[in-house]
């Protein structure tokens, strides 16, 4: 064993010092790395980077406009043909402000190993496109030539932006391994940024003054080799929150013989600047548009209750989301209300300013989507969506119409993400915490009977609150009866439904009930004269949803949960308890979760009644051995059988 950790450590070794004795510049692609059929720390790449570099660079025309330009530099090996999609490649670049980005791909190359000889194709035109994202977004995208199992791809993209305010983000983490990331930021003597980087990797980070030119520099490099791939684990929503990224902002500006000016702006500057812009601000005053309907929603409402009730089911009727993101509006709330579709921004700020014609303290609040991830200090991207919320007493009610399933203070899950940050009229923002939600139940009544030949039959009643039964809703809100009741028979292994109903469907303020009656075959095995029963039936945990022996990230159980099971069977005649599982009550550390099951026997019937509690959205890494372990029990505990034996 002694001797096979030294291996392996030699191994990493020499591999680490090739890659610092390299020199990572395009065109150095020799026949040994052709060859290369996989990685050779993960074998189960389908490719990798072998190099990824960057610099970027401020230049200063003579009219005393700074330019950013970010020079860009891959490396790609293809190991399969998994690997393929990385032939396809794209980069992002702004042209919504007074001037725009320029981005420039150059030096795209195919290397392939043909006859025993380098074989090299070059990116033709017609290999590369260029598409509009929306009104200040452009993607340039490029396809490499002659792919296949074995090649090695090579590009640079060169990007100018005229917005020294920020940096893009440099990412150091794929989800392929990195062999190796250099970066190399060089800072004019007059600009101070506030730098940070994210995940769980080490970067290594050095810097050194230099002098080029009419000013002096600050040269910062950032390295790092042997990246491992990101490999997405369950219970995670956004795996950039622990990507390890390098984010910079402008903190101030300091010339010579002048004073220093601040450019780091407070949330309050971000929502000012955002509230200012002519695509959101003034699409709240107008209100012409929809004047003649809002006097019908209201008409004979007394209370502010009923009007909040009303605007906002009519307003989540009527409109339909387009699917895009944004804190602006695109083609403006007169537009979208005329044509009954519009982005994020133009359905709430719709719905906010009829509230607010109404004579309700409603206004916008900003947030981040879970798949934008979490701001870690005031920017102006920060933000990707906006709500709308109604100010009572010491709290807030939130209201999202674009979704056609929330209740009224429900979000859809993907606007469910730490906190948003409400905006006033009058100047003012505060923060919002969107995680005080309910916990959702999942409450199931089971009433059954075992016959002679072991099996079961009985009628079932379910009732889904709050998330539990958005979630049904938007699974299941479109589909037929029938279609719904055959996914239901094979989720649990084969059982016959029948007689069912269900009931609050449209009702979005109600919990969803379910009621049915089922015959079920596979949960009781005879064996001589003896039954061995799974008592909680279908519901049977069997396998433990956490593998792997560590985990990096934390887990992200979306929302608190209740689960609660009460069943009740009634045993054949004939047969009587010769064995039952024990009583288990656990908890975790900090109130993670705690699983309870009771279970008893009097006369002819069987009682079980089990809870399954998680109170927390998030629970960090560090407890993820012991969230594994208290899986472990539940699984083992809900294994366990009741043996009836004949008398």
């Amino acid at each position: 064993m002694k001797f096979n950790t030294l291996i392996l450590i030699l191994i990493l070794g020499l591999f680490t010092s090739n890659l610092f004795s390299q020199k990572y510049e395009l065109g150095k692609v020799t026949i040994e790395e052709l060859k290369e059929s996989r990685h050779p720390i993960d074998s189960s790449a389908s490719a990798a980077i072998l190099f990824k570099k960057g610099d970027t660079k401020f230049e200063l025309n003579n009219e005393g406009e700074w330019t950013l330009v970010t020079e860009v530099k891959y490396k790609f090996k293809i190991y399969k043909k998994e690997g393929f999609d990385y032939a396809n490649q794209q980069v992002y670049y702004y042209v919504g402000g007074t001037k725009e980005e320029t981005l420039h791909f150059r030096d795209a190359v195919t290397y392939n190993l043909v006859d025993g000889k380098i074989q090299k194709t070059k990116l033709k035109s017609d290999g590369e496109f260029k598409e509009e994202v929306n009104k200040s977004t452009k993607v340039k995208k490029i396809t490499m030539p002659q792919v296949k199992e074995g090649s090695i791809i090579e590009y640079s993209y060169t990007l100018r932006s005229p917005y020294i305010t920020n940096f893009n983000d440099w990412y150091f983490q794929k989800e392929i391994p990195i062999n190796y990331v250099e970066y190399n930021v060089y800072i004019p003597e007059y600009f101070k940024y506030r730098t940070i980087v994210t995940g769980y990797e080490k970067v290594n980070v050095e810097n050194l003054g230099i002098s080029t030119g009419s000013f002096a520099q600050e040269k910062y490099t950032y390295k790092i080799d042997n990246v491992p791939a990101l490999k997405e684990e369950g219970f995670i929503t956004n795996i950039d929150n622990y990507t390890s990224i390098l984010k910079c902002e402008l903190v101030s500006i300091s010339y010579p013989r002048e004073p220093i000016r601040n450019i780091a702006v407070g949330w309050d500057d971000v929502v000012k600047s955002i509230y200012d812009n002519e695509s959101f601000g003034s699409e709240l005053k107008s209100k012409s548009y929809f004047d003649d309907d809002l006097k019908i929603i209201i008409n004979n409402l007394t209370t502010n209750e009923e009007k909040i009730a009303a605007i906002f089911k009519f307003v989540q009727n009527r409109m339909s989301w387009n699917e895009k993101y944004g804190v602006y509006a695109d083609e403006g709330v007169r537009r979208a209300y005329k044509q009954k579709t519009g982005n994020v921004a133009e359905i709430n700020l719709i719905l906010v300013a009829m509230l607010k014609e109404a004579g309700i303290d409603a206004s916008p609040i900003l947030l981040s989507t879970r798949k934008n991830g979490i701001a870690l200090f005031p920017n102006r991207s920060a933000f990707n969506y906006v709500v709308a919320g109604v100010e009572v007493l010491n709290d807030v009610i939130l209201l999202d119409a674009t979704n056609k399933n929330v209740a009224i203070d429900m979000l859809p899950l993907r606007a469910v993400n730490w906190s948003g940050r409400i905006m006033r009229e009058r100047g003012s923002s505060s923060e919002i915490d969107l995680l005080n939600v309910p916990i959702s139940k999942d409450n199931i009544i089971v009433l059954g009977e075992i016959d002679g030949e072991g099996n079961i039959s009985g009628k079932l009643r379910r009732q889904l609150t709050d998330y539990n039964s958005f979630l049904h809703r938007e699974n299941y809100g479109s589909v037929s009866q029938d279609s719904y009741i055959e996914k239901l028979e094979n989720r649990y292994k084969g059982i016959e439904i029948e007689e069912y109903k269900v009931d609050n469907v449209k009702d979005l303020e109600k919990p969803i009930v379910e009621l049915y009656s089922f015959k079920e075959t596979n949960v009781v095995e005879t064996i001589g004269d003896k039954m061995y029963i799974s008592p909680l039936l279908f519901f049977t945990l069997e396998e433990n949803p956490f593998k792997v022996d560590t985990r990096k990230y934390p887990i992200d159980f979306q929302f608190p949960i209740k689960d609660t099971y009460n069943i009740s069977l009634k045993i054949p005649e004939g047969y009587e308890v010769e064995y039952m599982p024990t009583a288990l009550n656990v908890s975790m550390e900090n109130n993670y979760g705690a699983f309870k099951y009771i279970i008893s026997h009097k006369g002819n019937s069987l009682q079980l009644v089990v809870n399954l509690d998680i109170n927390a959205f998030y629970i960090p890494s560090d407890a993820y051995p012991a969230l594994k372990n208290f899986f472990k029990m539940m699984v083992e505990k809900q294994a366990e059988k009741v043996i009836l034996k004949k008398k």
